[in-house]
């Protein structure tokens, strides 16, 4: 008698599937750790690259524990599995739940670290061209509105300002016209000397906090069905581990009644012939 085979090997394919994916996750943190060219990053939370490397480990953790005792029907392993991944499943649902309780803090969390990624806008390329990023994506600039890269040494709108750069705001920020090839790094110069109603032609005057809020609502059914088929799969794989854990504890009883069956019926043959070597003997 043997574990189902259907059973042990979903399991083992769906643990080895994300066990390369932590693989990539913690070879990209490594990547991406070593190749930075400064520690300015660090200072806004916490290191991508670090959560990446961390995030990987642990998974890698998890997922040998599946794998290995998928393939090798090891019970103990399946067991530590299912129980790391039950505590992750529940860590899980705790952070939405407060997320969802706190969401106002959080906002102000994610609006304190944006506020100071602008700040160190200029001194860490990686940050840099993220920001860009976001601001191009979103159609946005600052955090909550063009003038917040006042708060950056370059684009401080002051006249005792030395730079090229002050009471202006980054290419990123400027609305492209149709059919343009080349970028104006120049565009967002003298910007923030302007009115709102004056500057929304040149460039983004909104936010990027409320745009990316506007957004995050805006697709809330997308990002719940992704967070929901998340757990709809870790409790999947919990299910095939527990079952695998029924079937080999199954099979280890019936194999220990079996041998005790066994013994008890080679006693049994022992004793019988030697009372009739006695009855022969009398």
């Amino acid at each position: 008698m043997r574990t189902s085979q259907v059973v042990k090997y979903s399991l083992f394919v769906s643990c080895y599937l994300f066990w390369v994916i932590s693989g990539l996750l913690i070879a990209v943190g490594l990547y991406a750790k070593l190749c930075k060219e400064t520690g300015v990053v660090d200072s806004l939370t916490a290191d991508p690259a670090i959560l990446m490397i961390v995030v990987g480990m642990l998974m890698f953790i998890i997922t040998f524990f599946g794998c290995m005792g998928a393939l090798r029907d090891v019970h103990l392993l399946l067991k530590i599995f299912a129980s790391m991944l039950i505590i992750v499943l529940i860590l899980q649902l705790v952070a939405a739940v407060l997320g969802f309780m706190f969401s106002g803090m959080v906002l102000d969390k994610a609006s304190s670290v944006m506020s100071r990624a602008v700040i160190y806008y200029r001194e860490d390329l990686d940050l840099q061209n993220f920001i860009d990023y976001i601001q191009k994506k979103f159609e946005c600039c600052g955090v909550k509105s063009y003038r917040d890269w006042s708060t950056n040494i370059y684009f401080y709108c002051t006249d005792t300002n030395p730079s090229l750069e002050r009471c202006g705001v980054p290419f990123s920020c400027c609305i492209k016209e149709k059919g343009q090839t080349v970028i104006n790094t120049m565009c967002g110069y003298e910007t923030q000397n302007l009115m709102s109603w004056q500057a929304e032609d040149r460039i983004y005057v909104d936010g990027c906090l409320d745009k990316i809020v506007s957004w995050g609502r805006g697709n809330l059914l997308f990002l719940g069905s992704i967070a929901l088929g998340l757990i709809f799969l870790e409790i999947v794989v919990i299910g095939l581990a527990v079952v695998l854990i029924y079937q080999i504890s199954f099979i280890m009883e019936r194999r220990k009644s079996t041998a005790v069956v066994r013994t008890k019926s080679i006693a049994e043959d022992e004793i019988v012939p030697n009372m009739e070597q006695m009855h022969i003997e009398e």
